[in-house]
């Protein structure tokens, strides 16, 4: 099986790419793709931190944007790294400026007119932004999705990635000494899962964590036998409570993302199912 690191840059939601890629690799088979999605690519200085991620992952470039300069400094680095790199949209819009005889405008994001989804997907990130880690939990059940799980398991950039998916999410820190309220436990419409991770790759996620903000990387926050009994306990909530279970030891951001969707497809479906009639279209 062939791996491919896929760069999906925008300068908007970066959905409109997000299609095209899933259009093109549906033509391939024994492909396994890793996408990396940086939305919001407005300036030349947000090219220049997105390529010192991509040098460390290479792979195809493909893009929407529409500013010149930006588009330049784009281009300019993936030339000097050797990468390829694909605008999504010149075809389409080549062709269009042919046929109206008119110049396309420099509008970053005019293909994401401001309808409904539009808004949808701005109340899903305002919810999101401010039910992290645990915040007011009285408002849980009008999340779509609740992400539980210890310290340092993604739940936040998860959250965020969902969010501007237009899910509202809600995610809990499950601490020992401090369980969560009552209120977890007692929802009825969110779809709650429970996010884990191995205990020692969970101390190196820490240990990184102390370390890139200056602090003392041995505490007990890090202690192998302190983060076992974390995760345990963790565990123990999502079995006594059938909570679907996500490692995410060896995932990334964004296929963590994937299979929590994967699990509201599914819900969803049975939901369907089970009262004899499908669910509204979007």
């Amino acid at each position: 099986m062939i791996r491919l690191h896929l760069h999906l840059i925008s300068d908007s939601t970066g959905e409109t790419l997000e299609n095209i890629a899933k259009a093109g690799l549906a033509q391939f088979d024994d492909v396994e793709t890793i996408k990396h999605f940086w939305p919001m690519v407005r300036s030349e200085g947000h090219v220049d931190r997105v390529f010192d991620d991509i040098g460390k992952q290479p792979g195809l470039v493909l893009y929407t944007l529409v500013d010149h300069n930006v588009r330049r400094r784009l281009e300019t680095r993936c030339r000097a790294m050797g990468l390829p790199a694909v605008s999504a949209l010149d075809p389409v819009i080549d062709a269009l400026s042919r046929l109206l005889g008119m110049e396309a405008k420099e509008r970053p994001g005019g293909q994401h007119l401001l309808d409904a989804a539009y808004f949808q997907r701005v109340e899903a990130i305002q919810y999101t932004i401010a039910h992290d880690d645990g915040v007011a939990p009285d408002d849980w059940d009008r999340a779509d999705i609740v992400l539980a799980g210890v310290s340092r398991t993604s739940k936040t950039p998860t959250s965020i990635y969902l969010a501007n998916r237009g899910y509202k999410v809600a995610n809990v820190p499950l601490v020992p000494e401090s369980p969560p309220p009552d209120t977890l436990y007692r929802l009825k419409n969110p779809i709650i899962v429970g996010l884990t991770t191995s205990p020692d790759r969970l101390v190196q996620v820490r240990r990184n964590r102390l370390l890139s903000l200056n602090q003392t990387p041995e505490t007990d926050y890090v202690d192998q036998d302190r983060v076992k009994a974390e995760v345990a306990f963790a565990r123990r909530i999502f079995a006594d409570n059938d909570w679907p279970v996500i490692d995410v030891t060896r995932r990334s951001i964004e296929e963590s993302a994937a299979a929590i969707l994967n699990i509201v497809t599914a819900h969803a479906k049975k939901a369907d199912d089970e009262s004899g009639e499908p669910a509204p279209s979007d």
